[in-house]
């Protein structure tokens, strides 16, 4: 039997980028970002940008990681409400030049902002590349700035041309970035790095970035005019614990040759590698925490069956000891359980029959079972008969139902069974 994938490996979910094509719409992810997440060992789940996804996302739990990397400009309304001061003029310089960047997508917008928030709260693994960098800082409260040369040039922060975006060359275009030691990009591309310099040349195709850094990051790369190029939050970083929290402005996963596709550098794959390890652990981490409630809420849910048998036994006993046979309706429901217990093993050994009969548990309870004994074949009658009325869709979700029931009723044994044996290893 084949294994399901999708719920043994780790999930990643990646929001799509909407297009046009054949005059219809059409949603897609770059294809280096799904290989190189699948070859790390995650199951990546697109979620698909369409009207209304951003009230579902419920809907793609458990979610174990998320990686944004494509997409429009950010809706400017949502990190700065006074713009960056460009005239009317400027500002239609820049959609004209930008025209494929500039349509703001603001349902694409609310669901990957919903995302980043969510992995915030609950510290599941997130990678921002590009766009999705840009995302996580506006969800922590930082700016952007609307069009990199224009600003930095307005406010004289630009120490030389730096060409982010070439639209004749997505793949081949590179240019410097300054690595910051002790930071898991330092660590990434150190064997690459000359150690003065601390540079490395990068894809990037991008006219807006990083204006002010939220207060949680820690820069991790420069552009020579100071464009802050990667940053992480040291807080929640440690990959083996399932934390990572970090975004980069330019594109390791196409820094490669165009004609053997090798990476630039060993270290340009770092990212997607750490991220994954992330993912996995965060994975685990999640199903051992729930494991530990089920169980929890199972040892509560056994103890409370235990005394209401015990209860059971004990109304039992005291009617054999009275000799009266007499109960009230409260104690008939109370004696059920007994009933049941009773229905249920039927295999008791030698010592607990011995036992419930010094409790006098067998007077009431069992003369409870042959009772329902007895009503068994009638209700298997009727039970026939209600069946054979039902439809098939009704008839397939009944049959859904009691397989997931099955499926339940084997776990909870298969636990219970490794409870059993540790309790006999203990007493050894």
């Amino acid at each position: 039997m084949v294994p399901d994938l999708s719920v043994i490996l780790p999930r990643v979910l990646i929001v799509s980028r909407r297009t046009v094509r054949k005059n219809k719409f059409v949603d897609f992810v770059g294809e280096y970002h799904l290989d190189l997440i699948v070859s790390y060992g995650a199951a990546p789940v697109i979620v698909p940008r369409v009207n209304g996804v951003h009230m579902l996302l419920d809907s793609f739990e458990p979610i174990h990681g998320v990686l944004l990397c494509e997409g429009e400009d950010i809706d400017p309304s949502l990190y700065d409400a006074e713009l960056s001061g460009f005239s009317h003029e400027e500002l239609e310089e820049i959609k004209r030049l930008h025209a494929s960047d500039t349509a703001i997508d603001r349902e694409k917008d609310s669901i990957e902002l919903r995302l980043a928030k969510l992995c915030l709260e609950r510290n599941i693994p997130y990678l921002g590349i590009c766009r999705g960098s840009q995302v996580l800082n506006v969800a922590c409260g930082g700016t952007l700035y609307q069009d990199i040369e224009r600003e930095l040039s307005k406010k004289g922060e630009k120490d030389q041309v730096v060409v982010h975006m070439n639209y004749e060359d997505y793949d081949g275009h590179r240019h410097v970035v300054k690595v910051v030691e002790n930071t898991p990009l330092h660590r990434w591309f150190q064997g690459s790095l000359d150690a003065e310099l601390m540079e490395v040349s990068v894809n990037s195709y991008h006219h807006q970035g990083v204006k002010r850094l939220a207060q949680r990051f820690v820069p991790m790369a420069f552009s020579p005019d100071g464009l802050i190029e990667g940053f992480y939050d040291p807080d929640a970083y440690n990959p083996e614990e399932g934390k990572f929290i970090m975004g980069l402005q330019f594109h390791p996963e196409r820094m490669r040759n165009q004609e053997t596709d090798a990476f630039d550098y060993p270290g340009c794959a770092a990212a997607y590698q750490e991220f994954v390890r992330a993912v996995v652990a965060y994975q685990k981490k999640l199903s051992d925490s729930t494991s530990v409630a089920k169980n929890m809420k199972l040892a509560q849910e056994l103890e409370t069956k235990r005394k209401k048998i015990i209860r059971s036994f004990s109304i039992a006993r005291n009617m054999y000891t009275a000799g009266n046979g007499k109960t009230d309706s409260n104690q008939d429901s109370e004696l059920e359980e007994g009933a049941q217990f009773l229905e249920a093993n039927t295999a008791l050994s030698l010592q607990q029959e011995n036992r419930l009969k010094q409790m006098g548990a067998t007077v009431r309870n069992s003369r409870v079972y042959i009772n329902r004994l007895k009503m068994s074949d009638e209700r298997e009658k009727n039970t026939r008969a209600m069946v054979g009325k039902m439809s098939i869709e009704q008839l397939s979700d009944m049959v859904s139902f009691y397989r997931r029931m099955g499926q339940m009723c084997s776990e909870v044994l298969e636990w219970k069974i490794k409870e059993r044996m540790v309790q006999e290893v203990s007493q050894l």
